[in-house]
């Protein structure tokens, strides 16, 4: 799973999660038909990539295996439903919330279901290795796996590498197709590191050069080159809690009483320093005692393929934008054990089965066409659990606009594109002289470079860079607190019935009208680490951004809001948002921008650049819905709209 925090550096892009094409690839291998005459298949269990073409052969029956069997629970669409009706502003369950003992003892899976599901695995000659509220972890080797799921299991060529699959769905006995929602892990591609590792030290140190503006528009880059008929402003040199505050329309809320979770992969050893220095150093009430906490796994694994230091950075945004819009809310750091899906689950699980806070803040995603059906089917099933406790998660829709640049094609980013959270889209955001909201653009920047005789912009305006990620998925049915709403040229853009739309929501994200965040970090030649502080964008700021104004929203209603796309929804058209579009002022806009080539002193030199707000790849934020900014960002009036009256 890879962090949406804007590419600032390379490496702070954490490694792809194995979430692979789904297929549903029906019937039961002849070889095991008659072992197994009636069962039932765990659809998307089989990757897109295991084709008969790229089939290589059986796998050896003595390799190791490990898998999760997901649990259904008693009471799947029930849980389904009332997650539905304790969300909807206009439903009479609304807001009557279970405690997390009340909604395992509703919705969990039984103690009978649990030992069905193991005495089914261990007589296939399975190991159970584990046992949680969400699944039974096993392991041995494939043919026990084989004998269990009712599939073979090959090797297939994919790309370059060659990996182990099913040659078709997994299957559960009938009996136990009620008790089963999925199985992970019977293909192990991409490889993965098993050893246990020790975390690396912070990223080397990366700094922002200047000149700056110090609110939008403060400085003016009189000796550059102008663009679209004008002299243009520097980059901000990063907006503060103050400003973003002011924007938004916090007022006297602070998020008192209220429990914010952040959920990412590793731990930043240096978070409590750096969160203290920073707002200490940047105008923000001082942390109390006990208001940061962190939930961090025993061990962590595969910190080398998911760039484990990258994610130093993610923590330390997401826990001090949090912080700065509402600086009074109990803020818990969930870590993962790693970047891949199972972990992250774990992470979010833990938040539910804990109830460890009432919104959560997650800035991870990968692009839809990688995540499986039974993957999908596991992370909705927290979101629901956390629904009927009354928590809200909150997801960033990505950073490379349409995917087409990155992916090659046009597609959502998951799980922004499950229809149980609230995806937050991006803008770029101008913050005038005494902080005071001038305007938002959707987020998407052209850039391009200054000439070599430094009298023009070459290729004005450039090339795509980066954009707020948004628009229809393929696989998730539109839910029904978008309809009405959300455009049918959107909804309906990949089928007549319609499909979920994304984003719901947004706030500032471009990283040239971003956020200054403090951090340790290590010197060029490693041998020394000190705290810095540097501008940062990208959904991964949207996403706390927003998650820390409905902690301000919470505690203006006195209550948790839980999950808030149906009452989100219910606002639209009023003025409780602003209405974001890309040209905003009726002329084109940018900024300059001045680099270190290397990203942390002058020594190899600068790179100066113009960079055009509002030009996010094939998307447009336009009037009204649109899949840049959703309905909108919060303007005055979003946070008391909560209140009970």
């Amino acid at each position: 799973m890879r962090s949406n925090r804007a590419k600032v550096r390379a490496v702070s892009v954490a490694a792809t999660l194995p979430m692979l094409a789904g297929a549903l690839a029906l019937g039961i291998p002849a070889a095991h038909a008659a072992d197994h005459p009636v069962r039932d298949l765990l659809a998307g269990t089989r990757p897109a990539w295991a084709t008969a073409k790229a089939d290589k052969g059986a796998t050896s029956d003595g390799t190791r295996v490990s898998a999760r069997v997901y649990l259904a629970g008693k009471d799947a669409a029930g849980l389904a439903a009332y997650a539905k009706a304790v969300s909807d502003p206009d439903s009479a369950s609304y807001g009557k919330y279970l405690t997390a003992k009340q909604a395992q003892a509703r919705f969990g899976a039984t103690k009978a279901q649990v030992a069905a599901v193991k005495s089914w695995l261990t007589a296939a000659g399975l190991k159970v290795t584990g046992v949680t509220r969400h699944y039974v972890s096993v392991s041995g080797d494939v043919a026990a796996a084989e004998k269990a799921f009712g599939t073979q299991l090959h090797n297939f060529a994919k790309g370059s590498k060659t990996y182990r699959a099913p040659v078709s769905a997994a299957s559960v006995p009938q009996g136990l197709a009620d008790a089963v929602l999925t199985v992970t892990g019977l293909d192990n591609a991409p490889h993965m590191a098993t050893h246990d590792d020790q975390l690396p030290p912070p990223d080397t140190v990366f700094r922002n050069a200047g000149p700056f503006s110090s609110y939008y528009g403060s400085k003016t880059a009189s000796t550059l080159p102008s663009a679209y008929g004008k002299k243009i402003p520097y980059a901000v040199k990063g907006y503060t809690g103050k400003q973003l505050r002011a924007a938004y329309g916090a007022g006297k809320r602070t998020g008192k009483g209220v429990r914010v979770a952040i959920t990412d992969a590793y731990a930043s050893p240096t978070i409590a320093y750096d969160a203290g220095t920073y707002a200490k150093r940047n105008g923000d009430a001082a942390w109390k005692t006990g208001q940061l906490h962190q939930s961090l796994p025993a061990t962590y694994t595969n910190t080398e393929d998911c760039g484990a230091s990258g994610w130093y950075g993610e923590e330390t945004l997401d826990v001090e934008a949090v912080h700065a819009v509402a600086p009074a809310a109990d803020v818990t750091y969930v870590g993962a054990a790693s970047c891949t899906d199972g972990d992250l689950l774990d992470a979010l699980g833990k938040v539910v089965d804990n109830h460890l806070a009432d919104i959560v803040s997650n800035s991870w995603g990968e692009v839809e066409a990688v995540q499986t059906p039974d993957l999908a089917a596991a992370y909705d099933q927290v979101f629901q659990l956390g629904a009927v406790e009354g928590i809200g998660f909150y997801f960033s829709s990505g950073d490379d606009g349409d995917e087409v640049a990155s992916s090659g094609t046009k597609q959502v980013d998951s799980p922004a594109n499950s229809a149980w959270v609230t995806a937050v889209g991006g803008t770029s955001l101008a913050v005038g002289k005494n902080d005071s909201y001038l305007f938002e653009t959707g987020w998407g920047t052209d850039k391009a470079v200054l000439s070599a005789d430094g009298k023009s912009w070459t290729d004005f305006p450039g090339a795509f860079t980066s954009g707020a990620g948004g628009g229809t998925s393929r696989t998730v049915a539109e839910p029904g607190y978008q309809r009405g709403v959300v455009p049918d040229a959107l909804a309906k853009a990949n089928s007549a019935k319609g499909n979920r739309v994304v984003p719901d929501i947004a706030a500032v994200a471009d990283p040239n009208t971003g956020f200054l965040v403090g951090q340790t970090q290590s010197s060029p030649d490693g041998k020394k680490q000190a705290y810095s502080e540097y501008r940062i964008g990208g959904t991964s700021l949207a996403a706390p951004a927003i998650a820390a104004i409905q902690a301000l929203a919470q505690e203006a209603r006195g209550k948790a809001i839980g999950f808030a796309n149906p009452a989100i929804y219910a606002k639209y058209g009023s003025k409780v948002y602003h209405d974001v579009t890309d040209n905003p002022t009726g002329k084109g806009l940018a900024v300059a921008r001045v680099d270190f080539v290397n990203g942390y002193d002058a020594t190899g030199g600068l790179a100066t650049s113009v960079r055009s707000l509002g030009k996010d790849s094939s998307l447009s934020a336009v009037k009204g819905y649109d899949d840049v900014t959703g309905v909108g960002t919060p303007a005055n009036g979003y946070v008391e709209s909560y209140r009970r009256r």
